[in-house]
């Protein structure tokens, strides 16, 4: 049972690895799509899981992960669950702005399974931003896909100047509010 770790490998040239945790395999197959057909200027790879920790058999052969998503279905408690048994096995190095909770159906707020005070508490917990969407309407699909390509692009550190942790830092609510 490896621990997933940010700086164990070298990045690759021109390129941006993406992770995507979450128990709703076709959600996560249709926003990898999604964001594989966003117009951009690198590459991105997307490795989808249902849950941590990966398989240590292949872990030479796996790159350096720059983001990972944590995907938690508001309709499912398996769904955050499933996401906070994952945070287990990723090293705290991680959660300097290379993680990410996203939050889906939010769109059907009557079927909710889950607090919505529960998932903030998470992102509150791990310092990491959550971002809320409806991945099943496909302009909030395509949306969420180019906000993810965008924050893949600085935790893959190809703007200059911006880091993950201060590009995390501007997302947070700032106590004042």
């Amino acid at each position: 049972m490896a621990v997933l770790r940010p700086f164990d490998k070298l990045p690759t040239l021109n390129s941006g690895i993406l992770l995507l945790v979450g128990s709703d395999a076709a959600l996560q197959q249709e926003l990898a799509e999604t964001i594989l057909e966003e117009k951009r200027d690198f590459n991105i790879n997307i490795h989808l899981a249902t849950s941590l920790p990966l398989p240590s058999e292949r872990d030479h052969l796996r790159p350096r992960i720059d983001l990972v998503v944590f995907m938690i279905d508001i309709k499912s408690k398996y769904s955050l669950k499933n996401v906070e048994t994952s945070l287990a096995h990723v090293d705290a190095n991680f959660f300097l702005g290379k993680v990410c909770f996203l939050v889906t159906g939010v769109g059907r707020v009557n079927a909710c399974s889950i607090e919505m005070n529960a998932v903030c508490k998470l992102g509150e917990a791990y310092c990491s931003p959550v971002l809320f969407c409806e991945l099943e309407l496909e302009g909030t699909r395509i949306a969420t896909a180019q906000r993810l390509v965008r924050m893949l692009r600085i935790c893959a550190g190809h703007i200059p100047g911006v880091s993950a942790l201060s590009f995390v830092s501007l997302m947070r609510k700032s106590d004042d509010d």
